[in-house]
C-alpha cells in the first residue's frame, strides 16, 4: 500500500473543499434558475448536483482522516525511535493507541458504504419521481414551453459545462496518483455537471438558432434517466465490492465512484481506465495476459473496420411491407442503384434496395403521428389507412358506459357554431333565413379516412410531423364553414340529407391546391358525420324539445287514426269520404255562383248516390230516411184515397153517411162503457150499481183468462 505524508492528504482535503464549494454553488445556482424559469430539467439537475455534495463531503472526511492517521503514525514512529516504548507502561498497547487508524478503518468499512447507499437511493428515487412528474406535466392540454429564459439557459449551461470539465480534468489528473485515487469519485461528479450543462446549452442553442425543440423536449427525460443509471451503478458497485478480493492494507474504492463518468473524466486514458477497473474488480492483472495485449494492439484496426462496415451498411435499405419511401440523393428524389423489391416510378416499395452510402443518399418514409391519450406515437406507414378528426374528438375508448347527450363524450370536446332551428321567427318575409338571430353550438364527429397514393407528393407538401397537422387545419376550416351553413335540426338528422357527399367534395377541393395544384397525394376513402349532439349543459332542453315533438307526432297520429275511423264509419272509406266532401264543396261553390237548380239537383243526387253506395253510417241513415219517407208517403196516399171514397159516399147519400158515421162514432165512444136502457115513461127510477171491479178476480175455469199477460 502506498502511503504519503500528511501534507499529501492535506492537499487532497483542500481540493475536496474546493470541489465541495463548486458543487454546492452550481447546485444552488441551478435551483434558483429552475425556480424562476420553471425548467423541469434544470430542477432535476439541481437535485443531481445537490446529491453530489454528499460525495465531496465524504471524500473530505476520508482524506482528513487519512491526514490525522499519518500524523498519528509519525508520532508513533518518533516515539518508538526515541526508546520511549520500552520505558513506557504502555509498551504492549501500541496498536490500541492508534485511534485515528481505527476510526479510518471504521469509516472505510461502514460510513462510506452507508453514504453510497444513501447517495444511490436519492438518485433512484429522485430520478423516478422527476420522470413521473414530467409525464404528468407534459400533458398536451397543460404543457407549454417557456422561451423567455433560453438565453440564460445557454449561458448557464456553457458556464457550468466549461467549469465542470476543467475541474474534472484537473481532479482526474490528481487521481492518477495512487494516493489520490479516491479523487476520481469527485471528478465523476464534475463530469456529471459538465454533461448536464452541455446538454442544456445545446438544447437551448438548437431552439434559439434553428427552432428545433426535439432535444429540448427530451432533456427532462434524459437527466432523470441518467440519475437512475448512476444510482443503479452505485448499487452494483456495493454488491460487487462484497465479493471482490482485496489485498491486505489496500484502500477500498468508494461505491459512489462512477466508473462510467470516470471514463469521460479522462478520455485520453479510456483503455487504461478500463484495464484498471477490470483488474480492480477481479483482483488479478487481467491486462497482462496475451489475449488482452493482442486485442489492445488491434483495437484501433477493429474499430476502424467496424466503422467502415457500419458506413457501408447505410447503402442497404429494407422497406417494410406496410411502407413506401423515397431515395434522396443530395436532397433530390432519385432511383436506387439496385432493387430486390418493389420499385415504382419515383418511390420504392417493400423489399431490399441498394443506394449510395450516407451522407450522399438517404431513405425517407413519410411519417405520421398518432396520439393515444397523452402519448404521441410515430407511425411509419404509407399504405395503411390514416384517420383525421376534423371536429370534436371521438368518445374515449376506456369508457364502457352508454354514450348519451347528458354525459361527457370525450375529455376534449370541441363545439362548432351552427344555425338555430329554422322556425317562423328565424325566417324573414322573403322566406330566407335571418342571420341576425341567435346562433347555436353543436358537437359532431367528422372522421376522415385517407391513404397515401403518391408518396412523392405527400412528402413534398409539408415537413415531417407537419403533414397531418396541415391537413387537419385545412379540414377543420372547411368543416367549420360547412357546418355554419346548416341548422341544428338538419345536422342532427344529417342521415336524411346529402351533407356527407357535399362535405367530401369540399375537402377534396380544399386539398387540391397543395403542391402547386398537384394535391397532397392522398385519396379520401371515407368522410363521416356522426355523433352529433348539443353541449352537455343544454342537452336536457333538447331532450324536452324532442319529447314535445314526439308527443306532437303522437297526437297527429292519433288524430289521423280517429279521422280514418270516423270517415270509414260514416262514409265507408277515406277515399270515398274525400270524394263526397269534394262534391259537397262543389255544391257550395255552385250555390254561391248562382247556378241553375238542375245543376244543383244533379250534384245533390250525386252526393246522395255516393252516400248510399258508401255503406257507412251516413248511407244507412239516408236509406233509413228514404224508407220512412216512402212509408209515410204511401200511408198519406192511402188516407187521401180513403178520403176520396168517403167523399163519393157522402155525395151519394148524405143522410146515410152522416148517420152511419154518427153511430160508428157513438159505438166507439161507448165500447168500453156501461149502458143502461130505461123506458122513457118511467117516473121513479132507482138505479142500484155494483161498483166492484169485474177484473179484480179471474175465472179459473176460463182458459182464455191471462192469455194477454203471457204475451
Amino acid at each position: 500500500m502506498v502511503r504519503g505524508d500528511y501534507q499529501t492528504y492535506r492537499r487532497a482535503a483542500l481540493i475536496c473543499v474546493v470541489g465541495l464549494v463548486i458543487q454546492f454553488v452550481i447546485a444552488l445556482l441551478m435551483l434558483i434558475y429552475s425556480t424562476y424559469s420553471g425548467d423541469h430539467a434544470a430542477r432535476t439537475a439541481s437535485i443531481l448536483f445537490g446529491a453530489g455534495v454528499i460525495v465531496w463531503v465524504m471524500l473530505l472526511f476520508v482524506f482528513d482522516q487519512h491526514r490525522r492517521e499519518r500524523i498519528e503514525a509519525m508520532e508513533a514512529e518518533q516515539f518508538a525511535s526515541s526508546g520511549g516504548v520500552s520505558a513506557s507502561a504502555f509498551s504492549g498497547a501500541e496498536d490500541d493507541l492508534r485511534v485515528a487508524a481505527r476510526r479510518l478503518a471504521f469509516i472505510q468499512k461502514w460510513i462510506i458504504p452507508a453514504s453510497s447507499l444513501i447517495f444511490s437511493i436519492i438518485l433512484l428515487l429522485s430520478g423516478f419521481l422527476r420522470l413521473r412528474s414530467w409525464n404528468e406535466y407534459s400533458a398536451p392540454e397543460t404543457f407549454t414551453y417557456n422561451t423567455l429564459y433560453l438565453g440564460a439557459t445557454l449561458a448557464i449551461g456553457l458556464a457550468i459545462g466549461v467549469v465542470g470539465f476543467i475541474f474534472a480534468r484537473f481532479v482526474s489528473g490528481m487521481g492518477k496518483e495512487p494516493i489520490w485515487a479516491n479523487l476520481r469519485a469527485g471528478a465523476a461528479q464534475s463530469v456529471a455537471i459538465s454533461l448536464v450543462g452541455v446538454l442544456l446549452a445545446i438544447s437551448a442553442f438548437l431552439e434559439l438558432s434553428l427552432g428545433q425543440m426535439g432535444l429540448k423536449s427530451l432533456t427532462p427525460i434524459i437527466v432523470p434517466i441518467g440519475m437512475m443509471v448512476l444510482g443503479v451503478e452505485v448499487i452494483l458497485n456495493l454488491i460487487l465490492d462484497v465479493y471482490r478480493p482485496r489485498k491486505p492494507g489496500e484502500d477500498p474504492r468508494p461505491a459512489f465512484d462512477s466508473r462510467l463518468l470516470g471514463l469521460l473524466a479522462a478520455p485520453d486514458r479510456i483503455a487504461a481506465n478500463i484495464g484498471e477497473a477490470v483488474n480492480y474488480q477481479f483482483g488479478v492483472d487481467v491486462t497482462g495476459t496475451w489475449f488482452y495485449q493482442l486485442i489492445s494492439k488491434l483495437v484501433l484496426w477493429l474499430i476502424a473496420m467496424g466503422v467502415v462496415i457500419a458506413w457501408l451498411m447505410t447503402m442497404l435499405v429494407v422497406v417494410e411491407p406496410h411502407e413506401r419511401g423515397l431515395i434522396l440523393t443530395n436532397g433530390r428524389v432519385s432511383s436506387p442503384i439496385y432493387s430486390f423489391g418493389d420499385r415504382g416510378e419515383s418511390d420504392i416499395g417493400p423489399g431490399l434496395h441498394v443506394k449510395l452510402p450516407w451522407p450522399f443518399a438517404a431513405y425517407e418514409t413519410p411519417v405520421s403521428y398518432s396520439r393515444t391519450g397523452r402519448e404521441q406515437q410515430e407511425v411509419r406507414t404509407t399504405t395503411g389507412v390514416r384517420i383525421l378528426q376534423l371536429a370534436t374528438n371521438a368518445p374515449d375508448s376506456d369508457k364502457d358506459t352508454p354514450i348519451i347527450w347528458t354525459k361527457t363524450h370525450s375529455s376534449r370536446e370541441k363545439l362548432n357554431i351552427v344555425l338555430p332551428i329554422q322556425s317562423d321567427d328565424t325566417v324573414d318575409t322573403t322566406g330566407e333565413f335571418d342571420s341576425s338571430k341567435d346562433l347555436s353550438l353543436i358537437a359532431v364527429e367528422v372522421p376522415v379516412h385517407f391513404v397515401v397514393r403518391d408518396v412523392k407528393l405527400f412528402d413534398q407538401f409539408a415537413g415531417p410531423g407537419q403533414r397531418e397537422d396541415l391537413l387537419q387545419m385545412i379540414g377543420r376550416r372547411v368543416v367549420s364553414q360547412f357546418l355554419g351553413e346548416w341548422s341544428v335540426d338538419q345536422i342532427l338528422r344529417h342521415n336524411q340529407t346529402n351533407m356527407v357527399e357535399q362535405l367530401r367534395a369540399r375537402l377534396e377541393a380544399a386539398y387540391a391546391p397543395l403542391n402547386d395544384g398537384q394535391g397532397p397525394g392522398i385519396e379520401i376513402l371515407y368522410v363521416g358525420l356522426q355523433g352529433a349532439h348539443p353541449p352537455q349543459k343544454v342537452a336536457p332542453s333538447f331532450e324536452r324539445v324532442i319529447a314535445a315533438r314526439q308527443n306532437r307526432e303522437s297526437m297527429i297520429e292519433d288524430a289521423s287514426r280517429i279521422e280514418i275511423a270516423t270517415l270509414t264509419e260514416i262514409a265507408g272509406s277515406v277515399e270515398l269520404a274525400e270524394q263526397i266532401v269534394a262534391q259537397l264543396n262543389e255544391l257550395e261553390d255552385q250555390r254561391r255562383a248562382g247556378a241553375d237548380q238542375s245543376v244543383l239537383t244533379s250534384i245533390e243526387l250525386e252526393v246522395q248516390r255516393l252516400l248510399e253506395t258508401a255503406g257507412g253510417e251516413a248511407g244507412e241513415k239516408l236509406l233509413s230516411a228514404g224508407a220512412q219517407r216512402w212509408t209515410r208517403h204511401m200511408t198519406e196516399r192511402g188516407r187521401a184515397v180513403l178520403l176520396e171514397g168517403q167523399e163519393q159516399a157522402y155525395n151519394a147519400s148524405p143522410s146515410l153517411y152522416k148517420s152511419q158515421n154518427y153511430f160508428d162514432a157513438l159505438l166507439d165512444a161507448i165500447k168500453s162503457a156501461r149502458v143502461y136502457l130505461t123506458p122513457g115513461d118511467l117516473e121513479n127510477l132507482r138505479v142500484r150499481m155494483d161498483l166492484m171491479d169485474q177484473e179484480a178476480g179471474a175465472d179459473v175455469f176460463d182458459p182464455e183468462i191471462g192469455a194477454d199477460m203471457n204475451q
